[in-house]
């Protein structure tokens, strides 16, 4: 059969879609790019706000209109954490589904395949973990995510994840070792750590985190950068810290999601640092020279003016490497969701888009600065309209932080190094020409 497949959300859910590629590949089965030449079409959907659930509503019914076109002959199996999450609704609502499948489910996807054309419908929710090394790399050859965990414990109480993807589970490391050797072999060279929560790796072993140990160990293969993605703000110890710093493989660069900086707020969401905690590791984070990266939530319940310019002050002083701002999304069975005090979409919105507009400001000033510079750039990809190389330095992240375009007069090859003069900047993102 020819498989399309379309993954929405995060980068674990990426490791996801790749895992089941690989399950569909081993079995004999043909991967197209698009659902038109697509047989069966796959929409790995995310469920975690208000916009990704109607993302993934579009898609479905975008899978739909393809199946509707084929007279009916191409198949739809959805996965992921809206069948998690609202498996009834989408039973009943999408009859042109022929699928369902949660999370951790993934393993079922062959035999999924072979039921659905023969005209069954297949709904399986019981969501247990097998671990399965093999996968279809969606990314550059040159960089990959490895999930090391699943489910989080921290319970903030905007966020429905807890109910969607259970308790925190880590994965073993001898299995985590063992894919990644796999990626190291096939070229990999930017090995990208993704969980709900990195820094609490292992804790569901002892009670104690081994995240140290995990990476300790993937510094002994053939990678070059190790980034480490989502580190809440409460475990970046002085230690933690120090980690990040010495370890030679280890990218100067933690995602750390703060969420806002006024302490009703941070109390009323649950989570684990004050105000004060927020500053001071923000501080030592940036007296290390490790690049800062956060997120913040605008408009969250009882959100007063005079908190929100608190945030907006905060942001400005701090001067983030990078910050991402969402406005609170509403989730049934979250206790947020039975707060008093919600917030116009309008006012979340404006709010949002006013701290995006801050944070691009400062990100220009930034870029200004380094023009004249020289930086190594691991080149990522090639942009026809803008008749550029794409590429990052270590202090970046694929596809959430800007990028550096850059022409070179030699020839250049995707996933090499280069070192770039910087030469002007292109808004948030930075121009510049290989050095010879």
């Amino acid at each position: 059969m020819k498989i399309g497949a379309i993954s929405l959300g995060c980068d674990k859910n990426r490791v996801d879609t790749e895992k089941m590629l690989a399950r569909l590949v081993e079995a004999g089965h043909t991967l197209v790019g698009s659902e038109e030449e697509a047989d069966v079409i796959i929409v790995n959907t995310c469920a975690f706000i208000d916009k990704a659930k109607e993302e993934s509503i579009d898609e479905i019914l975008g899978a739909i209109g393809a199946k509707n076109l084929s007279g009916g002959k191409k198949k739809i199996i959805v996965t992921g954490c809206l069948p998690s999450r609202y498996s009834e609704e989408l039973k009943s609502e999408f009859g042109e589904v022929d699928a369902l499948l949660g999370i951790a489910d993934y393993d079922k996807i062959v035999e999924t395949v072979e039921r659905i054309t023969k005209d069954e419908r297949v709904f399986a929710n019981a969501c247990q973990d097998r671990f399965f090394e093999d996968r279809v790399l969606t990314t550059p050859y040159h960089y990959a995510y490895l999930k090391i965990a699943d489910g989080c414990d921290n319970h903030c109480t905007y966020c429905a994840i807890p109910k969607i993807r259970g308790k925190y589970r880590s994965e073993r490391i001898e299995n985590l070792l063992a894919e990644a050797k796999k990626l190291s072999d096939d070229g990999v060279k930017e090995l990208i750590l993704v969980a709900q929560d990195v820094s609490r790796y292992g804790v569901d072993f002892d009670g104690k985190p081994h995240l140290f140990e995990l990476v300790k160990e993937l510094e002994k293969l053939d990678f070059d950068w190790i980034r480490l993605l989502y580190i809440y703000p409460e475990m970046v110890t002085d230690e933690f810290i120090e980690f990040i710093k010495n370890e030679p493989k280890v990218v100067k660069y933690l995602d750390v999601p703060l969420q806002h900086i006024d302490g009703a707020l941070l109390k009323l969401m649950n989570r684990k640092i004050t105000e004060e905690d927020a500053r001071r590791i923000v501080g030592k984070i940036k007296d290390a020279g490790i690049t800062l990266r956060t997120t913040f939530i605008c408009g969250f319940p009882g959100e007063t003016k005079e908190q929100f310019e608190k945030l907006k002050s905060f942001v400005q002083d701090t001067k983030f490497d990078y910050a991402g701002f969402f406005a609170y999304s509403r989730e049934e069975g979250t206790p947020a969701d039975k707060l008093p005090g919600h917030l116009a979409d309008s006012v979340k919105q404006k709010r949002v888009n006013e701290l995006a507009k801050l944070q691009s400001k400062i990100i220009e000033e930034r870029n200004q600065r380094l023009v004249g510079n020289t930086v190594r750039v691991l080149y990522d990809d090639i942009d026809y309209d803008a008749q550029a190389f794409v590429g990052r330095t270590s202090r970046q992240a694929p596809d959430i932080d800007n990028v550096v375009y850059f022409s070179a007069e030699d020839e250049v090859h995707i996933g090499e190094y280069y070192d770039v003069k910087i030469t002007g900047t292109r808004g948030v993102d930075l121009v510049g020409e290989v050095e010879k």
